[in-house]
């Protein structure tokens, strides 16, 4: 007879084998968004062929390893989805224990937690030969913890009843000839479920209510309706008319991204799951996805590092913590001070009981042993003691680790340390003006952030001030002893994938001999013990980006030129950034689609738009407010 343990690993195999068949309902992609320029010819952009073979098995591999189990609580017809005795392992390494998922419809729910809540696991490198004989390395990794949680559920490890359709958007459009209009129109698949389901209902009379909302879902898919729709969600997320009518294999990943969140958004499926859907969106567009999502009627469940977006759309929070699903109504503030006072008094009631067994405990040392009306009495105590550690005893709060980033002095340099004199900038002769006559000076003491929509040259901006392009017309003068120390989202891509953070930053700062002092500097960004000597590739993201700072503050820049710094960060780590700049000495220019960070570390807002730059004379809230008013007039 074959063990439980053989039977086991068979009934897995099968249902893997099914799952290679199963049409998939949630979309996925690899952790890192170092997602594959796959096109639809069978050729990317690097010349290597079709690659959606390696992202399946990939996949399949990544689910493999991934152990879950959990019982479906709630009624199977029913649109909440209650499952307890909620378990998740990754190769081997448990992220969830014995805990519960609770997700009601109409809810909107912000899954939080510390990055690397599970550590960072199953690194793996595929090697392709392209055309031109060179090796392109496409590396895929699992984020687990939030992310891992998300890709169960979307893949349908958790119990899930089948009428419950989800969508998880984690992976951008594959490169095609196909617009971007069309791309989001493209919904027969789901047509065809709601059809089948609406059938389905149809001969049941209790379930008249769901049978209407369907109904209703499969007019909003009906085609007369649905190039209006698509056309106004694209507009949205920053395409204007001519952009929704070019081929999504004339747009950078980061657009093909966007062109995903519409197409999810289009569907409104029963149950949406999103994973940093505002790390490719500007402001305008981070505002707009705010307004969209908090009058989503289902079920929503987002990971974001944006606090002010968790607070826009949420109705609920999920703190991933110690391996257990913790849950919060109200939005991420709500949240912070619920959780603020469940601390308090559970410490409260940790310390009376530390007192009490403290004090039983000593009385039982000092008269266990007396006469024997004391002993009696002595005796009592020790039985209400073993009571006490019986039925549970109150748990000191654990708190989440705090880090703190730190940017060296950088002396004092007079004023002005820039100076930009009638500067106009385009990228050719075919092109129109960027900016058109620009005048201003910064030093020191400038802390600015820069917004306007996508396209009006905030990064552009920051490259022309470190000298990274050259002006059309006019003149920009430095100081001549000034250091710019220019933090973009595409810095990690210069870092020595073999070398550790360590090796790096021994050789990028020879005057630092200490492998000991080296590694303090480190460790002040975040990383420690085997994070510091494994070798780059093997960081996850948010600890790539760590290394930059790391060697962006060791330069001892006098100016911070910092282009989107938030992607890949938690919430935690968005913290520590903003005290260091407050912290920090120097001047600082600031490109970002985090409300919060700009609230905390910006002096002045500069609005980059219509070939010029305006000073904007409120706070960053009050061009959020301006922004919602002009979504409200279109």
């Amino acid at each position: 007879m074959p063990s439980d343990l053989a039977k086991k690993k068979a009934a897995k195999k099968k249902e893997a084998a099914k799952a290679r068949q199963r049409p998939k309902k949630s979309e996925e992609v690899n952790g890192d968004g170092e997602q594959p320029e796959i096109q639809e010819n069978g050729a990317d952009s690097n010349g290597v062929g079709s690659l959606t073979k390696e992202l399946d098995e990939f996949e399949l591999r990544k689910t493999e390893a991934r152990a879950v189990t959990g019982v479906l609580a709630s009624h199977p017809n029913s649109t909440d989805v209650h499952i307890s005795s909620l378990s998740l392992t990754f190769h081997g390494q448990e992220l969830l224990a014995d805990t519960s998922l609770e997700l009601n419809s109409g809810r909107r729910y912000g899954l939080i937690g510390l990055n690397g809540t599970g550590n960072c696991l199953a690194r793996t490198s595929v090697c392709l030969k392209a055309k031109s004989k060179q090796l392109v390395m496409l590396r895929f990794f699992a984020l687990v913890g939030k992310s891992m949680l998300l890709s169960a559920i979307g893949h349908r490890e958790i119990p899930i009843p089948e009428h419950i359709d989800i969508y998880h958007l984690t992976r951008e459009m594959a490169p095609s000839d196909k617009t971007a209009l069309q791309c989001v129109m493209e919904v027969d698949e789901q047509r065809i479920m709601l059809e089948k389901e609406a059938e389905r209902l149809a001969h049941e009379d209790s379930e008249c209510e769901k049978l209407m909302e369907l109904y209703e879902r499969l007019e909003e898919l009906d085609a007369d309706k649905a190039e209006m729709r698509a056309s106004r969600i694209l507009h949205g997320l920053g395409f204007s008319a001519t952009m929704q009518q070019k081929k999504l294999k004339d747009f950078s990943g980061g657009w093909r991204m966007r062109v995903a969140l519409a197409r999810a958004l289009f569907i409104k499926p029963f149950m949406l799951l999103l994973d940093e859907p505002t790390n490719h969106l500007d402001l305008d567009a981070c505002v707009w996805l705010e307004e969209e999502l908090k009058s989503f009627k289902r079920i929503l469940v987002l990971i974001s590092h944006s606090q002010d977006f968790l607070n826009g759309v949420c109705t609920n929070i999920i703190h991933l913590h110690q391996r257990k699903l913790k849950y919060y109504t109200g939005n991420y503030d709500q949240y912070v001070k619920t959780r603020a006072e469940l601390e308090e008094n559970q410490m409260k009631r940790f310390n009376w009981e530390q007192d009490q067994i403290a004090h039983m405990k000593n009385y039982i040392a000092r008269f266990g042993h007396g006469s024997a009306k004391l002993a009696r009495q002595a005796q009592s105590k020790e039985k209400t003691l073993q009571k006490m550690v019986a039925s549970g005893l109150t748990e000191r709060v654990v708190n989440d680790k705090t880090l703190s980033f730190y940017f060296p002095p950088c002396g004092k340099i007079p004023p002005p340390v820039i100076m930009v004199q009638n500067v106009s900038f385009k990228y050719s002769d075919n092109t129109p003006h960027i900016y058109k006559n620009l005048e201003f000076g910064i030093d020191l003491d400038t802390r600015v952030a820069l917004v306007g929509p996508n396209g009006a040259g905030k990064s552009t901006l920051l490259k022309l001030l470190m000298g990274e392009l050259l002006p059309t017309d006019g003149m920009i003068r430095k100081h001549s002893h000034v250091k710019i120390g220019r933090y973009h989202q595409h810095l990690t891509e210069q870092l020595e994938l073999d070398l550790s953070p360590l090796e790096y930053m021994m050789k990028c700062f020879p005057e630092i001999k200490e492998k000991e002092e080296m590694r303090k500097i480190i460790g002040r960004y975040g990383l420690t013990g085997k994070q510091q000597v494994s070798p780059i590739r093997n960081l996850s993201d948010g600890q790539k980006c760590r290394v930059c700072f790391a060697w962006l503050a060791w330069q001892n820049p006098h100016m911070l030129f910092l282009d989107e710094p938030t992607n890949h960060l938690d919430i935690e780590t968005i913290d520590a950034l903003a005290e260091a700049i407050n912290e920090f000495e120097g001047g600082m220019m600031l490109v970002s689609h985090d409300f919060r960070l700009i609230q905390q570390v910006a002096q002045e807002i500069w609005v980059c738009e219509n070939q010029t730059i305006t000073k904007w004379k409120s706070g960053i809230l009050g061009y959020k407010e301006h922004l919602k008013s002009k979504i409200e007039k279109q």
